[in-house]
C-alpha cells in the first residue's frame, strides 16, 4: 500500500540496468516485479516477433545479437537508430520500452497508475542528451518533472547534510564516470567530473570470457570463438556468475559441460578462478578509473586530503580490488553502506518524494556497525604473532550479508583448526571483542599447508553464522552466534580490556621483549590461523546440510543455463525467476526458500529435458 498524495516516482535509467523508487510506507524503497528489483536495459524481438524487455531480452542477445539491443543510453541524443529484425528504432523509442516496463512495475506494485517520474542521467550528459531522455519519458506516457544529475542522486541517497565535499564513484556494467561534488543544505554542485563511457563491468567480464576461451582453447584444441555460439553464449553466462561471486568469496570453479563434441565424444570445461587471478585480470582496467579520478580532482581543484567522503556507485564497485585500490590512492575509505546498484534510483526517489511533498532527508538502511572478523598467524613488527585481525564483514556493510576468506594451516600435516571470531576494528584481535570460538578437527593431513574458507553470514537479526570448511575435503564446523549486533555488555568490554592490559604489559617501545617471544613461540607451535565448535544445541551437521543445498543451487542455475536455448519462450522467463530466486536464497542464507526454488527448477528442467 502506498502513501497516498501526488505519486512521483524516481528512476534511474542505466546503461545496463533500470531501476523505480517510491515513497512507501514512510520511506523511499525500490520497486519490483516478483523477486526482481532491478531491470536489464535490453531490449529486442524474439524470433516469432515478439517484444521482450529485461532479462528475457538479455538472455537472447548473444544468440540473436540482430535482434537484441543493449547500452542504448550511449547513444541518447544522437541520430542514430538501432535494427531489432526487420525494424528500426531510434534510442528514445528503445529508453521508452525500459522506462514503460518499470512504470508498470510500480503500477503493479502499488496499485496505483504512475504519471510523473524523476529520472537520472549522468553529470556529463549534454543538453541534447537531457532533452531526449525527457523525450524518452513522454513516449512511455510518462512526464520528467526532473531531469537528476546521478552523482546528486547518489549524495542524495546517503542524505550527506550541512557543508561537506565528496567523490562520487560511479562503476556500472557499462560506463565509469567520477564526480566531486559540493553539498551545502540541500544544495548540490557538481564541481567536475571525468570518465569513460566506453568503460565498465562488463569489461570486467570480457577479460574472464577471453580467460575460458583461452582455457578451453588449450585443454582441446578447440577455438569456440567461432561457429558456437550456444557455447559462447554458455562461456558469458559462466563469466558472469564467476565474476559475481568472486566478489564474495576467494575462488569460484567453473564448470560447463558437453561445451563441444569431436567424434561423438563432449568436451568439458573445469578450472578454478582465484580472486588474486580474477584482480591481476582488471588491474589495468582500475587503474583506468584512478586517472580519471585523479583528473576529476586537479579539474576541481581538490586534492584527497579535502574531501570529506567517497561514495561507492555502480554493481561493479561490489569488486573488493576497487575500494581497496581508491583506499590506497586516497587514504579514505570509500563507504558502500548503500546497495551500489540500487543508490541512484533510491536517490531519485528522495527527490521525487521531496517534490511530491514528503519529508525525506535520507535512505533508511540496515548495516553492521562494526567488523567481524578471525584471528590469524602473521607478522607484526618481523615477529610472528598469532592474533592478527581479520575482517572478513566489515562495518557498513548492508544487511544482510554473506562473505568468504581464505586461510591456511599454520604447519605440515596439521589436523585441527582453531577458528576465533572478533567484532571490532583493530589490527590486533585481541583488541577487539571475542564473539565466539569453535573447533575443526580431522582435517586432511597434508605436508603443504592446508587451505581453510572462513565464511560469515550476518542477518537482519544479528545473527551471525559462522563456518570453516576445509577445501580439500570438504569438512565443515560452524557456529552461530545470536544477538551479534546488540552492544556488548561492560562486562565483555571490561574482559577484552583486560586481556589487552595483559598482553601490552610485556611490550616495549612497541616491540616484544624476549619473554613474550617464548610465550607466542609456544602459542604458534601446533597451532592454526583459526578454533570453532559447533553452538549448543545445534548439530554441525546443520551446517552441512546447508553446505550440499549451496552446492546443489549453484549445479542447477549452471544445469538450467544448459538448456537455455532449449526453454520455450513462455518458460524462459520463470527459469530465470527461479535463478534469481536460487542466488537470493544463497545469499540470505534461507534453507528454506533455498530448497523449494531448487525443488521448482528441477521439476521444470525435468519436463524441458524430457522434451529436447
Amino acid at each position: 500500500m502506498s502513501d497516498l498524495g501526488d505519486l512521483i516516482v524516481g528512476i534511474d535509467l542505466g546503461t545496463t540496468n533500470s531501476e523505480i523508487a517510491a515513497f512507501v510506507d514512510g520511506r523511499v524503497t525500490i520497486l519490483g516485479s516478483g523477486n526482481k528489483n532491478m531491470l536489464s536495459s535490453v531490449v529486442g524481438l524474439s524470433p516469432s516477433g515478439d517484444l521482450l524487455v529485461g532479462e528475457a531480452a538479455r538472455n537472447q542477445l548473444v544468440l540473436y545479437p540482430d535482434r537484441t539491443v543493449r547500452s542504448i543510453k550511449r547513444k541518447m541524443g544522437s541520430d542514430e537508430t538501432v535494427t531489432l529484425g526487420d525494424r528500426q528504432f531510434t534510442p528514445q523509442e528503445i529508453s521508452a520500452l525500459i522506462l514503460r516496463e518499470l512504470a508498470s512495475w510500480a503500477s503493479q506494485q502499488l496499485d496505483r497508475p504512475v504519471a510523473k517520474t524523476v529520472i537520472t542521467v549522468p553529470a556529463y550528459f549534454s543538453d541534447a542528451q537531457r532533452q531526449a531522455t525527457r523525450e524518452a519519458a513522454t513516449l512511455a506516457g510518462l512526464e520528467a518533472v526532473r531531469i537528476l544529475n546521478e552523482p546528486t542522486a547518489a549524495s542524495l541517497a546517503y542524505g550527506e547534510g550541512s557543508h561537506h565535499t565528496a567523490m562520487v564513484y560511479d562503476l556500472g556494467g557499462g560506463t565509469f564516470d567520477v564526480s566531486i561534488v559540493s553539498l551545502e543544505g540541500d544544495i548540490t554542485e557538481v564541481l567536475a567530473s571525468h570518465g569513460n563511457n566506453r568503460l565498465g563491468g562488463d569489461d570486467f567480464n570480457d577479460l574472464l570470457v577471453e580467460h575460458l576461451l583461452r582455457e578451453f582453447q588449450s585443454q582441446h584444441g578447440i577455438d569456440l570463438r567461432s561457429g558456437h555460439p550456444v557455447a559462447r553464449a554458455r562461456i558469458w553466462w559462466a563469466a558472469e556468475e564467476a565474476k559475481r561471486r568472486l566478489s564474495f568469496d576467494p575462488e569460484v570453479t567453473v564448470r560447463e559441460e558437453a561445451l563441444a563434441t569431436v567424434d561423438g565424444k563432449p568436451l568439458h570445461l573445469e578450472l578454478e578462478i582465484a580472486r588474486e587471478e580474477y584482480e591481476d585480470m582488471i588491474r589495468p582496467l582500475v587503474e583506468q578509473t584512478l586517472g580519471h579520478m585523479s583528473k576529476a580532482l586537479a579539474d576541481a581543484g581538490k586534492g584527497p586530503s579535502e574531501l570529506d567522503a567517497i561514495l561507492l556507485v555502480g554493481g561493479s564497485t561490489r569488486t573488493p580490488l576497487v575500494a581497496r585500490m581508491i583506499e590506497e590512492r586516497t587514504g579514505l575509505t570509500p563507504r558502500e553502506e548503500i546497495h551500489p546498484d540500487l543508490c541512484v534510483a533510491l536517490g531519485a526517489g528522495v527527490m521525487a518524494s521531496r517534490i511530491a511533498g514528503h519529508e525525506v532527508e535520507r535512505v533508511l538502511v540496515d548495516v553492521t556497525p562494526y567488523s567481524f572478523g578471525v584471528s590469524f598467524l602473521g607478522d607484526r613488527g618481523g615477529v610472528s604473532y598469532p592474533h592478527c585481525y581479520k575482517p572478513i564483514v566489515r562495518r557498513n556493510t548492508p544487511l544482510p550479508v554473506t562473505r568468504s576468506e581464505r586461510f591456511y594451516t599454520s604447519h605440515p600435516y596439521q589436523e585441527e583448526v582453531d577458528v576465533r571470531v572478533y567484532e571490532g576494528e583493530d589490527e590486533d584481535a585481541l583488541r577487539n571483542i571475542l564473539v565466539g570460538d569453535f573447533t575443526i578437527k580431522g582435517l586432511t593431513p597434508m605436508r603443504d599447508f592446508n587451505e581453510v574458507i572462513c565464511r560469515m553470514s550476518l542477518d537482519l537479526d544479528g545473527i551471525l553464522n559462522v563456518t570453516a570448511i576445509e577445501k580439500k575435503s570438504g569438512l565443515s564446523r560452524h557456529i552461530t552466534i545470536a544477538r551479534a549486533l546488540e552492544a556488548k555488555s561492560e562486562a565483555e568490554i571490561a574482559a577484552a580490556r583486560k586481556r589487552l592490559e595483559a598482553l601490552y604489559a610485556t611490550r616495549q617501545n612497541g616491540d616484544f621483549d624476549d619473554e613474550n617471544d617464548d610465550e607466542i613461540a609456544q602459542q604458534i607451535e601446533g597451532q592454526v590461523d583459526f578454533t570453532v565448535h559447533p553452538a549448543p544445541n545445534e548439530p554441525a551437521v546443520a551446517e552441512d546440510d546447508w553446505s550440499a543445498a549451496e552446492d546443489e543451487g549453484w549445479k542447477m542455475i549452471e544445469r538450467s543455463r544448459l538448456l537455455l536455448d532449449k526453454i520455450h519462450d513462455e518458460d524462459r522467463e520463470e527459469a530465470i525467476d527461479l535463478n534469481q530466486a536460487i542466488e537470493s536464497a544463497i545469499e540470505d542464507h534461507d534453507v528454506g526458500a533455498l530448497k523449494q526454488a531448487v525443488h521448482d527448477l528441477r521439476e521444470m528442467l525435468f519436463f524441458v529435458e524430457g522434451r529436447a
